[in-house]
């Protein structure tokens, strides 16, 4: 593979020089924190009033284990309402009493159930069965009934049945024999919006009336252009949904289901990520996908005029959801430097309270570090955007480790914000680099594309010129560079070492694809929709399998050299464990150095603090011993 970086030490100079320093007075971290640390922060997420809307349901990893919990909306201490032990996520309280719905699935198999919780606490599974994974669809408008989405009939498609909301009686709503990924239902349940996925960056838009059957093409389009739905307004007139037909960004139009007629509704230089109307209509808000970082704009929907969403010190709000009465506003607060906090304000214009604190006391916030959007240019001259962490005691005096961060998908970003492992790093004096490399999403069709048929080669190269632009850094040492990633950044670590060996000193692989023939063969059954979609974009495991080999890193284990560190899920229904143990015995039989760690009760991605704590504590661990001249000595436990 020809790993030649054409790039000018000018160009190296001038983005190094670009740089933005941390915004801290202190020359270095006052403290080094440990991984238990890091992890008693806690992580929210979610959102949804009680009836009386004096209480919020959310999900909360306090305990070690995501669980609901709610806390007063008038502010006061969340308390844990489930205890499991498998991670239980919350999804709504009832609209009309204390009732709310949970889903849980068992150890990282992904196969959630949707349950019900009852004033008295007793629990009941509303999707029972096995091999069958569930899905909330949203409340009737009344709040008379919700919609569930599963696919028990079929595994490979997601039937839509609506339950009552007293009896849980169901009916089949929708028989999904055509292929389609369900997405928004009108109030009334009459019509439903689904997305029919084609080629890796194409999808059309239909809309299904429950009550004739009638599936209308709302997308005619030339080229691979995507169509997403959103929802439907509160009236039922209207069905919002997102394009980027006749442009590289999606924007944000709708539809009228009387007329026919469509019309653009919002626009940005960015994708336009998603929007959401209050239950009476009187507020809309709208996400958007902004370098890296989210925006949200608050509107008054009749009229289209933009509303200030709160100012507060460090940081941006991710996330909302409105009341049902809309006298209330839910959001999330998240920092470079602060994890995500739950507040709430009275609309239009109430005062912000905070209602959660994440991050562990133990932490000073200025032993962390800002983010920052840097850019390189790869070989062929493509513009490669990344967030980068810079240690705070990093200096030409004093040259750094640096990781290359290859994030999941391959579609995926990474992005800026909090991020309790990059933080964990850097505070231990590693330069981070989480590249963005062609096929990352965020950066218009086009760039989301570029990848195509292409893995194992041109975004495998953007890795290795990221690393072209580390060593052109003063405070970074050029020669402890390591990749590290999950899931297809996983891939992208065990290909950097099979197939550039030369280029890093370590790597760590997190459920890392190392046989894309099996991956693609074996996929869930409930991706089929987007089967034809990965398929174009990597590769048929029957038709294209001898490119796929090529590209697979267990088969070419042989060339690599450079020590290794593997993280797994044994329940992992994407990557399955068998990829990361070929990978592990292929190397050890050469005697190359590699660590394997394996959570018996994970999937794909780890879940619970004790996992996290295990396997990031050995990840710096490998780093320190295989990129540090001299690895520190252990830091003492604290708290």
């Amino acid at each position: 593979m020809n790993t030649v970086l054409r790039r000018t030490s000018l160009l190296c100079a001038a983005l190094a020089a670009s740089l933005p320093l941390p915004l801290h007075a202190e020359a270095r971290p006052k403290q080094r924190y440990t991984i238990e640390q890091f992890m008693s922060t806690t992580s929210f997420q979610g959102a949804s009033f009680s009836a009386d809307e004096s209480r919020i349901l959310f999900s909360s990893n306090a305990s070690g284990v995501p669980n609901v919990w709610q806390v007063p909306a008038a502010g006061g201490a969340p308390a844990a309402i489930t205890t499991a032990a498998d991670s239980t996520y919350a999804v709504s309280f009832f609209p009309h009493d204390d009732r709310f719905l949970f889903t849980r699935d068992k150890g990282g198999d992904e196969l959630n159930h949707l349950y019900v919780r009852a004033a008295d606490g007793s629990e009941r599974d509303l999707t029972p069965g096995d091999k069958l994974k569930a899905a909330f669809g949203g409340w009737s408008h009344a709040g008379d009934a919700f919609f569930v989405l599963t696919n028990e009939r079929d595994p490979r498609y997601f039937d839509v049945y609506r339950y009552d909301a007293k009896t849980y009686e169901r009916t089949l709503l929708y028989k999904n024999e055509a292929g389609d990924q369900p997405g928004a239902i009108s109030g009334d349940g009459r019509y439903l919006a689904t997305e029919k996925p084609g080629m890796t960056a194409e999808s059309d838009l239909y809309l299904v009336d429950t009550k004739t059957g009638e599936r209308k093409h709302l997308s005619p389009h030339q080229g691979q252009v995507e169509y997403e739905p959103e929802e439907f307004d509160p009236k039922g007139e209207w069905l919002y949904y997102r394009t980027n037909d006749g442009g590289e960004f999606k924007r944000l139009r709708r539809y009228h289901l009387a007329s026919g007629k469509h019309e653009d509704v919002e626009s940005a230089p960015w994708d336009v990520w998603g929007t959401a109307i209050s239950h009476g209509g009187r507020y809309r808000a709208t996400w958007t996908n902004a370098d890296g970082r989210t925006q949200i704009k608050l509107y008054e929907h009749a009229t289209g005029r933009e509303l200030p969403l709160p100012k507060l010190p460090g940081g941006d709000v991710t996330a909302l959801w409105f009341s049902r009465s809309e006298k209330k506003l839910a959001f999330y607060l998240n920092g470079d430097r602060s994890p995500s906090d739950l507040y709430v304000m009275d609309l239009p214009a109430g005062e912000p309270r905070r209602l959660t604190n994440a991050m562990n006391p133990q932490i000073d916030p200025a032993d962390l570090v800002d983010t920052s959007v840097v850019r390189f240019k790869a070989r062929d001259g493509m513009e490669i955007p990344s967030i980068f962490y810079k240690p705070l005691d990093a200096s030409p005096a004093k040259k750094a480790p640096a990781i290359v961060w290859v994030h999941g998908g391959p579609g995926g970003q990474t992005r800026a914000g909090y991020s309790a492992i990059l933080q964990f790093l850097a505070n231990h004096g590693y330069v981070v680099l989480g590249i963005n490399n062609r096929g990352s999403s965020g950066y218009g069709r086009s760039f989301f594309t570029a990848d195509d048929g292409k893995h194992g080669r041109e975004p495998l190269w953007d890795c290795i010129d990221g690393k072209k632009f580390l060593q052109s850094l003063p405070y970074v040492d050029q020669d402890r560079i390591a990749i590290a990633g999950g899931s297809y950044g996983g891939y992208m670590v065990l290909a950097a070492l099979a197939f550039a060996p030369e280029e890093f000193q370590a790597g760590v692989d997190i459920f890392g694809v190392s046989n894309w023939v099996r991956t693609l063969s074996s996929i869930p059954a409930w991706w089929e929709a987007a089967r034809k979609s990965l398929y174009q974009e990597l590769g048929d495991p029957e038709k294209d399998a001898e490119n796929l080999r090529a590209i697979s890193p267990v088969f070419h284990a042989d060339k690599i050299t450079k020590p290794l560190i593997v993280l797994q899920g044994a329940n992992d229904p994407r990557v399955l464990q068998v990829e990361s143990d070929e990978i592990v015995a292929a190397l050890k039989k050469k005697g190359v150095p590699v660590e394997y760690v394996v959570f018996p009760d994970e999937g794909h991605g780890f879940t619970k603090k004790k996992n996290q704590i295990e396997g990031y504590g050995k990840m710096l661990e490998f780093l320190d011993r295989h990129l540090k001249t001299t690895a520190p000595p252990p830091v003492p436990k604290q708290g």
